[in-house]
């Protein structure tokens, strides 16, 4: 009598478990929106939290698909086992409601008061024969379409739920196949909820009176209880143990990752200039090892850096005393050369022309020590600023005055656009005249008799000076050393106004000096562009410059076949393309 009750017990175990729902405690999910950022930052910065937020995520995962298995297995065979009670109680009860009626001494005299009392038996002894923990409820109904001598008056108990009763479950027991007939219900309760619950059908022939239909509805809240409590366990006992594997795991993290993090705080401090910091050697394990090896690499690093620290002291004080002492036996050279140069026009004109070169070398060496003095003051850090308000376009007309001889020498011209530069700024006066005369006598030696312009212009933080010149131009690698010292693009070129190498190099760090930067622009065959930018209040920092690196012509070269542009920073490279794709930038700066 199971054949119908297999049939409809598939629908109604999806039923049962889609009411209980396996599962409901894991499926809220955090707020992102205002969690996220921190955690992203946190999943950056620690590999302690990478490694335990992993660990518990995949534990919480693997924790969740055991759970809901076992969950799943555990209410259907809770429901199996609650199935073949249901079966096992409705198949007795209407057994025994059939023997009722059979043995009976009724027959088709039998008054209307026998099958009555019939029907109240039957119904008593099927619910005493129940023992279902949630409760029975029974009904009795005549199966519709009969025609006979006597009538039943249906019965059903007072919690009864006639209304669950489908067409087509009665329509299946009113078939009388013999088995029996099983459909899930909802169980309304007195709170307005309802609780599963499953009613069984099957049939009666009642003497004279014809075939009824027997219902028994049984209530499962107590299986939903048990699955209930047992959900609640596994999630709580799946917690726990992610909690616990949680952590295991950052204990395991933080012995691992704490060296690892010592390391990387002496490696930092090292770099930071602290070269006496080392690892704790502790053990003999990998990490121990590591801190060995790290500490022996940073004995041999220091010693290198103090050589070489000592190696630069030695050659910074040998410049300046090796310039200070020329200085002295320079000054009688020069005293005895000029006397010489003054009565060149008596000697023999060999001999004037031997006064004329001494002079002139007498000139260069006296420009070399000065350079090579300023240098090893930048070296030692023993330079000051004299600042004082300066209209920038003013002394750049006085530099280029004092140059334009030598540029009509050269066959150059020089023109000055200041549309911008008489606005005051407070910078060494100078300083600035020593990059001008740099920037100019750079422009005029290379220019090869092309124009030579200059531009002056400012904003409301900075002023900006730039010098173009349409020579010879650089190559990429001659660019990115044009800031060397006692570098020279072309050393074999005959050079017109002398020159000692460094004069970029002590301009470069003269606009440092004053906060600013100092950028170039070449391309071979097109000239060079000189930009020096310098804050028009000292102190401040230059952000922006009102004069580009790249001059307004440059598109209309892109398509000539020439060398990229390019800067120098004091302490780094860096490198962009620029407009045409075809070049890079160096720059200059504090």
């Amino acid at each position: 009598m199971a054949g119908q009750g297999e049939g409809t017990g598939a629908g109604w175990r999806g039923s049962v478990v889609g009411a209980l729902g396996p599962g409901a405690w894991w499926r809220r999910r955090a707020a992102w929106r205002d969690v996220g950022p921190h955690l992203l930052s946190a999943w950056r910065r620690s590999l302690e939290f990478r490694t335990v937020a992993l660990t518990v995520v995949l534990a919480g995962v693997g924790a969740s698909i055991i759970a809901t298995s076992i969950s799943v297995s555990i209410s259907a065979n809770l429901y199996d086992q609650r199935r073949d009670q249901v079966q096992s109680e409705s198949q007795r009860a209407t057994i025994l409601a059939q023997s009722i009626f059979d043995s009976a001494t009724a027959t088709e005299d039998a008054d209307q008061v026998e099958l009555d009392s019939l029907q109240n038996e039957a119904q008593s002894t099927i619910l005493g024969s129940t023992s279902s923990p949630g409760g029975t409820s029974i009904a009795i109904l005549r199966t519709p379409g009969q025609s006979t001598a006597q009538t039943v008056q249906d019965i059903a108990s007072p919690d009864f739920p006639g209304a669950e009763l489908t067409p087509e479950l009665r329509e299946r027991v009113a078939s009388d196949t013999g088995a029996l007939s099983m459909q899930p219900v909802a169980l309304p309760r007195a709170d307005g909820g309802s609780v599963p619950g499953i009613v069984v059908g099957s049939t009666l022939q009642v003497p004279t009176a014809g075939q009824y239909e027997l219902y028994l509805v049984y209530d499962l809240s107590d299986a939903a209880t048990t699955l209930a409590l047992m959900q609640r366990t596994l999630a709580l006992g799946s917690l726990a143990l992610v909690v616990l594997i949680g952590v295991i795991t950052y204990v395991v993290a933080r012995t691992v990752v704490r060296p690892v993090r010592v390391a990387a705080e002496t490696s930092q401090a090292i770099a930071a200039g602290d070269l006496d910091q080392r690892i704790p050697e502790k053990g003999q394990d990998v990490i121990a090892t590591l801190g060995r090896s790290f500490n022996g690499m940073a004995d041999g690093m220091q010693r290198q850096i103090s050589q070489l620290a000592e190696l630069s002291r030695v050659q910074q004080r040998f410049v300046s005393d090796v310039s200070h002492e020329l200085r002295t036996p320079l000054t009688t050279i020069r005293l005895a050369g000029d006397v010489l140069y003054d009565q060149r026009g008596s000697f023999t004109p060999s001999t004037a022309r031997t006064a004329e070169l001494l002079h002139t070398q007498v000139d260069r060496f006296e420009l070399l020590l000065a350079d090579l003095l300023e240098i090893s003051r930048f070296d030692a850090g023993a330079v000051e600023l004299d600042v004082e308000s300066t209209t920038v376009a003013t002394l750049v007309e006085d530099g280029v005055a004092e140059f334009e001889p030598l540029a009509a020498e050269a066959g150059s011209v020089v023109v000055i656009d200041a549309r911008g530069g008489y606005l005051e700024a407070e910078v060494d006066p100078r300083r600035l005249r020593r990059i001008l005369r740099n920037l100019l006598g750079n422009a005029i030696e290379h220019g090869e008799g092309g124009p030579i312009e200059v531009e002056v212009d400012s904003d409301a933080e900075s002023v900006a000076v730039a010098v173009r010149d349409h020579g010879v131009g650089m190559r990429q690698g001659d660019v990115e050393r044009v800031f060397d010292r006692f570098w020279r693009a072309d050393p074999s070129r005959r050079r017109t106004i002398g020159g000692t190498g460094l004069g970029l190099a002590i301009s470069l760090e003269d606009a440092v000096l004053h906060g600013g930067r100092l950028e170039v622009w070449s391309r071979l065959g097109e000239g060079s562009r000189f930009v020096v930018t310098l804050p028009r209040v000292a102190g401040a920092a230059t952000t922006s410059s009102p004069l580009a690196v790249v001059p307004r012509d440059a598109d209309d070269l892109a398509g000539h076949d020439s060398e990229p542009w390019a800067g120098a920073f004091p302490e780094a490279t860096a490198t962009r393309p620029a407009p045409d794709g075809d070049e890079e930038v160096r720059r200059a700066r504090t």
